[in-house]
Formats: structure tokens, sequence, C-alpha cells
């Protein structure tokens, strides 16, 4: 069985947008939602990409606030929305058929920060029995599995910064190979805490202003946080219960770099671009646009216009490349889910969202890298990158739907 596959659904919470639609309205225009970091005075990080008005109480009950650490709920309201966006119409068949895979680095680093605090500084020596559930890094998926009564296989990915198009690549190939029959599949991230952004700041990967991805004066990456959730389902049953297409997703590539802990690879880059290439079974000149890594730091922009340029050769200079990590900051773990929800958008509404904050081009960087002003174009194909501390890979093929 080898089946197509198509995207239905969105649900994305992140700094540029608190549903699909704002956040589409936001990338498309250049806003970018990188704003001062408050509220950790003792932090040595002067910008972040945080979520905007967002109330749990809206979404949660006391009850199940109890329950769920923050990564999680942001989990369970993208999913929502893109099940609701989905139209979906569960049966038992299909709810028994249906799984969740989902992408988080961190897991419930709040609930455990503050499980700490409680520990070393207060000096607690009892905890509430919910510590464990909160923390683990499946507890997104498993809540999207309960709130749907999702049987299917359901897991959760966790590769640092490529967690969530790992997940979306499982998710992927299962469906198109009949093992699901639908799947939702994204990242969830929330990374604001104390001894989280310490660790951060020791790393000294963080801008000081903003995140400039492929400018000659960038300066580092700024963290985000939030979640995206994709439907993936076949796209024979989507056409038959009249689904709106968003796009197709048609191959997935993932690599090793065997290479260093934090510096990125070219050969890994290029490597995970070509399998995805192989796996959707196109021409590298079939991609009009690529959603790159672009985190904004020194090394990687460069080595990954070099892994580009090694795959696409003179093509590259016909790419349209753009970072939407310049809007709405690096959001870890689900940094791919959000970069996968903008390049579907990207293909659905035929608008290429702008690499924002960008000022100075530089000649390691000689992409066209749309700066600033989106653009209006209908690229048949689309990647979206996504390359993890630890020197692990995963990108995403997408087709435009016709």
């Amino acid at each position: 069985m080898n089946r197509r596959v198509a995207i239905t659904g969105i649900g994305v919470l992140c700094a540029a947008g608190n549903h699909c639609d704002e956040f589409a309205s936001s990338v498309f225009a250049g806003l970018s939602a990188i704003r001062p970091l408050t509220g950790f005075e003792s932090v040595r990080i002067p910008q972040a990409a945080r979520l905007r008005h967002y109330d749990a109480s809206l979404h949660f009950s006391p009850k199940e606030l109890d329950i769920l650490d923050p990564f999680a709920q942001y989990a369970l309201v993208a999913a929502r929305e893109a099940v609701r966006n989905s139209g979906i119409e569960w049966t038992p068949a299909l709810r028994q058929s249906s799984g969740v895979i989902t992408g988080s680095c961190l897991g419930g680093k709040a609930t455990e920060d503050e499980s700490f605090r409680d520990l070393y500084q207060d000096k607690k020596t009892r905890f509430p029995p919910m510590v464990i559930p909160r923390t683990m890094a499946n507890a997104g998926a498993s809540s999207i599995g309960m709130e749907f009564g999702l049987t299917g296989a359901s897991f959760t990915c966790s590769t640092a910064c490529s967690s969530a198009n790992h997940a979306i690549a499982q998710a992927f190939w299962m469906v198109r190979h009949g093992q699901l029959d639908l799947a939702i599949a994204g990242g969830s991230e929330a990374p604001f805490t104390l001894g989280h952004l310490k660790a951060w700041e020791g790393l000294r990967a963080v801008s000081s202003d903003t995140c400039r991805p492929f400018s000659l004066d960038r300066r580092g990456l700024i963290i985000g946080e939030g979640a995206a959730m994709l439907i993936l389902e076949p796209l024979d049953a989507a056409r038959a219960r009249g689904a709106t297409i968003l796009a197709e997703i048609i191959g997935a590539g993932m690599s090793a770099d065997a290479h260093h802990i934090t510096q990125p690879s070219a050969a890994g880059a290029s490597h995970a671009m070509r399998l995805a290439l192989r796996d959707a079974e196109i021409a590298p000149h079939q991609i009009g646009y690529i959603n790159a890594h672009g985190t904004g730091t020194l090394a990687n922009d460069a080595t990954e216009t070099t892994a580009i340029r090694e795959v696409f050769a003179t093509h590259a200079n016909k790419l349209a490349v753009s970072s939407t990590k310049s809007m709405h900051g690096h959001a870890l773990g689900a940094a791919g889910a959000i970069e996968a929800a903008a390049t579907v958008l990207a293909l659905y509404h035929g608008i290429l969202p702008p690499t924002a904050n960008y000022t100075t081009p530089d000649p390691q960087c000689d992409l066209d890298v749309i700066p600033n002003i989106h653009r209006k174009a209908q690229p048949e194909c689309a990647l979206s990158n996504s390359f993890a501390f630890g020197g692990l890979n995963a990108v995403l093929a997408f087709r435009r739907a016709v």
C-alpha cells in the first residue's frame, strides 16, 4: 500500500498568532513577534518570542490544568483547532485507526523547574502526585489521543530542534503505508523557565537584539514557544469526504551528521534534503520554495546556504528561501511544526513569507531570502528544513494542492 497523503487541517499557537488565520496573516505580513523578555530579570536574554494573550482558563478546567504542563496545553489547543478546521467526523473505525505523533525537545520543563525549586530552594519533602505525568514528553500526544478517543499508534519524538519534523515524517510514512488512516502530527514546547533560560544564556547562542537570519549582522537565535498540529489523511479519503486539501505531503528525509554535538554540517543537511527529494520522487528543479531552518546564528545560516547550493546547484539561484523564525522565534522541538504550517499555508495561499528583520546581505548566505516583504508565487513544491543539535536532521517535502 502506498497512498498519497493530504494535509486537511492546521492548528497553530505561537508568538505570531493564537490561531491559524492570525498566524498566517502575521507571517505573510512579515511582522516580527519578538519582544523584550520580562519576568526573568536575572537572565541576560533581552528578547524572546512568547505567546501573547494566552489564557489557559479559556481552554481548560481547573482539574485539567492540574495535569497539563503548559507544553501539553499548547499541543492540545493546536490539535483542537486542526481537527475543527479539517471537518473530520469521527467514527469508531476512524478513531481506532488514527494516531497522534508529536515532537517535543523539553517536555514539561515548567513543571520540572518548579519542582526543582520546591526541592532545592524551599526544601519541600512532598510533591503533588501528578508531577511525573506533567513532565513526561508524551503528555501532549497522550492528552490529544484521550481528547478524541484515538487508539491507533501514538508516540513522541525528542530530537532537539528536529523533533516536530521527525514526528510529522513518521506520521506521513505511517499514513502513506496504511498503518494509520489519519494522524494528528506536530510539536509543542514551553521553554520559558528560569533554569532553562540560564542554560541558554550559558550557551551564548541567543541574539542580543533580534533574529536576523541570513543577514550579515545576525547575532544569534531568539527563543520562542508554542505548538502546531497538522491533520494527515489519505488524499482519496479526504477528497471523498469533500475536505479542503491544503497541500500534499509527499516526502521526508532524515540524516545524522555524526560530526559535532552543536556545530552544523553541510553534508548532513544536504543528505537529508536529497533523501526528501528521493522519497517524494521529484527533481530538484520542482522545488520553488524552502522554509529554511534559518536560526540566525553565524554558523547555521552559512552552513545551510552551502547545503542548499550542494543539493540544488544552479537551481539554487532560482529558489526562494526564507526563515520564519525571524518572526515567531525558535520554538525548539515545536519549530518544525510551526514552520511546516507556514510552508503549507504558503503553498495554499500562493504567498511566500519573508525573512523579517533583514538588513545587510552576507556573501556566505547568497540566496534569495525574500527580505522583509512577502512574495506572491505558486511554486509546485516546497521543502521545510530542521537541523538539530546533535546533528539530527529532518526535511519535509510538500506539493501544492491542485
